[in-house]
């Protein structure tokens, strides 16, 4: 039996929704292509991974019309022939036999300038196709692209991170996908954390690094992904305050964490196909699992690549020149704290995911930068635009503002200063004389 293209495999996966149901009703068909087009699919020979709407519409009616036949990928009857006049088809034959070294570009400029083609009319494709029907194309065979084996000299020199996706496990009653965030070294292989988070997010790649440094010392160098989650601000901000470099890897180029690939592997391989999930009760248990068998089992075994050392006794050979977080594990806290920018209102406050906070009234009408611990969600104090501290942002309590006496300006407080002086000259003046008629006594008019 002739196999079946993989492409025409391929297309017909996507369309799996809408070919295994018997009857559509009226308006699904629009319904269901629209969401198949927002999903990413790895598409055979090629580095897309979206699919428009009118493709998969297309698909559909030429499987409903032929089958999977419908779905081969349909080849040109005219491929490779060419489709110029004679006369010009035998002038670029002559020339570039008469100059084989002559280039397309060469070729067209040429017949161009004798009169044989009008300016602009004879495409370069069009040469292509003739010069290699009559095989004098010569495709030059692409360079390849060297790639060396290299290892750091020491632990902690460079580290990687990547995620990779795990299994579906019961989270507060509810079954979520989670993703095994992981930090290793390059030079001993060992796992300088790693744990299941409910996302990819540039927060859980934080809260991984945060256990890594405690447990393992600063890195010289971080290579990560080209992910957004890797480019975001909050995580660049850290490393910077850190000292760590943040290094990327170039798109579409896995080889460049080929040690970090290869315990994705051994991990899913010698971890996940031996873990039961339906005895799992949450994250946490998960996770407490993983570190047991990373502690236990992976960083005592003989690595394959470090000479039958073990990936610990690799990294302890070097703890003498470990890079150490030295006075940064007391701020630890706090270098990985995120800035949120915000413009403090009329009255003094200023606004952090649906809740309003007090900062000093002087502020109103300024931009301030809240400090926020992102693991708690937590404000915990305010900065100026240049990093200073202005001091802690407190929650609005609007009804303990209404017993609040509120500061005065200096001209209020000047004006009032008078008005209360010429209140109570009045008021004395006026108890003097009530006190000076009571007792008889004349007024300064002899009354």
């Amino acid at each position: 039996m002739k196999a079946v293209d993989p492409v025409a495999l391929f297309r017909l996966s996507v369309l799996g929704p809408l070919v295994s149901r018997e009857r559509l009703e009226h308006g699904e068909l629009q319904r269901i292509i629209r969401e198949l087009a927002l999903r990413e699919y790895a598409i055979p020979g090629s580095r897309r991974c979206l699919v428009g709407e009118k493709t998969i519409e297309s698909w559909y009616y030429a499987f409903r019309r032929d089958g999977i036949d419908g779905l081969m990928p349909k080849t040109r009857n005219d491929r490779g022939v060419s489709k110029l006049p004679i006369a010009v088809q035998e002038a670029v034959l002559a020339a570039k036999r008469e100059n084989p070294q002559r280039s397309i570009r060469q070729l067209q400029h040429l017949l161009e300038r004798a009169g044989t083609v009008a300016r602009g009319t004879l495409s370069r494709s069009a040469i292509h196709r003739l010069l290699r029907q009559h095989g004098l194309s010569r495709v030059a065979a692409p360079v390849p692209e060297e790639h060396r084996r290299y290892g750091a000299e020491q632990a902690n020199a460079i580290w990687y991170g990547d995620v990779m996706h795990g299994p579906t496990v019961t989270v507060n009653g509810r079954r979520r996908k989670v993703y095994l965030v992981s930090l290793m070294d390059d030079a001993s292989r060992l796992i300088a954390h790693s744990a299941f988070c409910l996302g990819e997010t540039a927060l859980d790649i934080e809260s991984v690094l945060k256990q890594a440094v405690l447990k393992r010392g600063l890195p010289r160098k971080l290579v990560v992904d080209n992910g957004a989650a890797y480019r975001a601000a909050t995580l660049q901000g850290i490393c910077a305050r850190l000292d760590i470099p943040l290094i990327y890897c170039r798109p579409y180029a896995p080889e460049g964490k080929g040690k970090l690939e290869r315990w994705h592997r051994t991990f899913r391989d010698h971890f996940l196909s031996e873990l039961d999930v339906s005895r799992l009760t949450d994250l946490d248990d998960l996770n407490a699992r993983v570190w047991a068998w990373i502690e236990q089992v992976y960083h005592r075994r003989p690595h394959g690549g470090l000479d039958g050392q073990t990936p610990l006794e690799r990294y302890q050979q070097d703890l003498p020149k470990i890079r150490l977080l030295g006075l940064k594990a007391a701020r630890l806290d706090e270098l990985f704290q995120h800035r949120v920018a915000r413009k403090v209102r009329k009255d003094g406050t200023v606004s952090y995911q649906g809740r309003d906070f007090e900062v000093p009234y002087e502020l109103a009408g300024k931009t301030v930068q809240l400090v926020v611990d992102p693991q708690a969600d937590v404000v915990v104090g305010v900065e100026d635009v240049e990093g200073q501290s202005l001091g802690r942002a407190t929650p609005l309590d609007s009804h303990a503002n209404v017993h609040r006496r509120r500061r005065r300006t200096t001209a209020e407080a000047t004006a009032c200063g008078e008005n209360a002086a010429v209140s109570g000259r009045s008021s004395l003046n006026a108890v003097e004389l009530a006190y000076q008629q009571y007792h008889g006594q004349p007024d300064r008019e002899g009354r």
